[in-house]
């Protein structure tokens, strides 16, 4: 399985003084250098942490970005020119502190559509950030996505262990509807040191995007072994999943 780790709150730290330390490429490097697969960037309509210029930067130099970004034009425009490695859509509202559900794709099928034949003309591979519904993962399938992230924010939020475990069913089950529809499987947010493991043991999810936990567990452990150790947890689930 691979890990994806975004690092959106590197710049977020970086904008508190409005300087250029700490540097989202240098964190972007060193994510990548500790064995993440990809580096994830939201490029928001406000720019409240990423900014263009880093997801320039980052894609040029690491050939690794992987953009979320909302369905707008000036933010579709941006990313044909920088051609990121791949793009996640997402839903977007000023006021949120972070993504708050998935994306309805069933809501307007043929605008994704569109969106996802002018990202397959530069070879960008595309996904929808969705919910673990049949209907979303099938209109995902008609609009052409490559790939669907499933929203793992219920399933992270939950203390009610019988709650939790609840939600992670429907994962798998959304997993597995997906893989038989012909669609890879990504999954991602709200996820943890604590959490991800039993994530991680579902077959058939190709790779985890999580940003807000490394970031927060690097301030005292380093940037580095923060990757690594989530990087341990994907490996054990892994052979949990082969013993099994």
């Amino acid at each position: 399985m691979k890990l994806g780790v975004n690092i959106d709150h590197i710049a977020t730290i970086r904008n508190a003084r409005a300087g250029d330390f700490p540097s989202p490429l240098y964190a972007a490097f060193t994510v990548l250098e500790a064995g993440a697969f990809n580096v994830t960037c939201h490029l928001r309509e406000d720019r409240r942490h990423i900014k263009e210029s880093d997801i320039r930067l980052i894609s040029e130099q690491t050939k690794r970005l992987n953009l979320e970004m909302a369905a707008n034009d000036e933010i579709i425009s941006i990313a044909l020119d920088v051609i990121p490695r791949s793009i996640t859509l997402v839903p977007e509202k000023r006021q949120e502190l972070t993504t708050e559900g998935g994306l309805n794709v069933a809501l307007d099928i043929e605008k994704y559509k569109r969106i996802n034949n002018k990202f397959r003309s530069k070879d960008i591979n595309v996904s929808a950030f969705i919910e673990p519904e049949e209907l979303q993962i099938e209109a995902a399938k008609k609009a052409d996505f490559n790939f669907i992230e499933i929203h793992t924010g219920k399933y992270a939020q939950y203390l009610d262990p019988y709650k939790r475990q609840e939600e992670l069913a429907k994962i798998k089950k959304a997993a597995e509807f997906a893989l038989s529809a012909g669609l890879s499987v990504n999954a991602g947010h709200g996820l943890n040191y604590e959490n991800t493991g039993d994530i991680a043991e579902i077959e058939g999810i190709y790779e985890l995007n999580i940003g807000y936990s490394i970031v927060a567990h690097a301030i005292f452990a380093g940037l580095n072994n923060a990757v690594k150790e989530m990087l341990e947890i994907l490996k054990a689930a892994e052979l949990t999943k082969h013993c099994g």
